[in-house]
């Protein structure tokens, strides 16, 4: 008879290896959960971290938009993959705490412990679907975000849509604006050509016929002699008449061109390349040719002629028309020239 109690007790000793063998392995599983949550918890922080630094970097990456969007793209797929594996760990978990609930059932000895280990998985799990719930919010933000971000995106290429549009249109009215330009400008210079044809010919006809006055290219000459005594800037009597004159034919001219053309009658002053006389005023030719060549100007104006219609310039011995060194080059390159020119 004590040898049967013993064996029922041996039995009835029996079930606590398997069911701490169990408990252990459900502890197990509840640990890898709660670290695999965790490790979840920890990538999904350092994701939305990740997500509002390239939020704040928006204005200045419009043209890594598309790149971002897609790798949020690929970020919220991981974290629904990783969001239906937490689910799916949590139905195993159910369902081990349903096998164990019936096991738990069975063992009526053990039932004021299990039923506490019980309570404490159902908190676990209750705990693990509340996060999973913050999660999922998360993943819904996520998407608003980009949500957001693509229609912003929208937005900019329109606008970029809309300015290029407009830029296209200044350019061909730019284009437009050149074209009609340079048409207007060509006129303006046939018209001035014209006008300074005629107002050389007319130089020609009331200008006395002398070898020392002529026309070279663009500009009307006067060798310096006609108009100075040699080292001087006044004008001498002879040539205060010829300077009359050319007041006169200034005069009949600025009648005949229109108001709109903006003219100008430019007196250069020219020396030869010998340096001034140390007894003259002038330290150097330069200063020589602008003081001859503003003279003429002032005795234009007392002629009558509008100031603002005349420029004076001197250009010393640096523009020569003759480059050798006889008395004969010498004489061609002192001289005054007169053009006719816009300003």
């Amino acid at each position: 008879m004590a040898i049967s109690r013993g064996r029922q007790r041996d039995r009835g000793a029996d079930y606590w290896p398997g069911f701490v063998d169990a408990m252990a392995s459900l502890l197990l599983v509840i640990i890898f959960l709660l670290s695999v949550f965790m490790l979840a918890q920890f990538f999904l922080s350092q994701e939305i971290s990740g997500r509002d630094t390239v939020l704040n970097r928006l204005n200045s990456q419009i043209s890594e938009l598309t790149e971002l969007l897609a790798l949020e793209r690929g970020n919220s797929r991981d974290l629904e993959e990783t969001l239906s594996v937490l689910q799916a760990n949590l139905s195993g978990a159910e369902s081990e705490r349903d096998r164990l609930q019936g096991l738990l059932d069975t063992q009526a000895g053990a039932a004021s412990s299990a039923g506490g280990r019980v309570a404490e998985l159902e908190n676990t799990l209750d705990s693990e679907k509340r996060i999973s719930a913050r999660a999922l919010s998360q993943v819904e933000i996520l998407n608003q975000q980009i949500s957001a971000l693509r229609r912003q995106i929208g937005a900019l290429e329109a606008a970029l849509e809309a300015s290029e549009f407009r830029d296209k249109e200044s350019q061909t009215k730019i284009a437009d604006l050149g074209r009609r330009l340079n048409v207007a400008l060509a006129a303006r210079v046939q018209e001035l050509s014209r006008y300074r044809s005629d107002f050389f010919g007319r130089l020609r006809q009331i200008l006395s016929q002398r070898s020392d006055i002529r026309v070279v290219g663009d500009r009307f000459v006067f060798q310096s002699e006609v108009l100075f005594s040699s080292g001087s800037d006044e004008i001498n009597a002879a040539g205060r008449s010829e300077i009359d004159k050319l007041g006169e034919a200034i005069l009949e001219l600025s009648d005949q061109i229109p108001e709109e053309i903006n003219w100008v009658l430019r007196v250069d002053g020219h020396t030869d390349e010998r340096p001034v006389s140390s007894a003259s005023r002038f330290r150097t030719n330069w200063e020589l040719s602008a003081a001859r060549a503003i003279s003429v100007v002032r005795a234009l104006i007392d002629k009558g002629v509008d100031p603002k219609r005349l420029v004076a310039a001197g250009f010393g011995e640096f523009q020569p028309l003759d480059d050798g060194d006889t008395p004969e080059a010498y004489a061609r390159n002192r001289r005054i020239e007169l053009k006719l020119t816009e300003r």
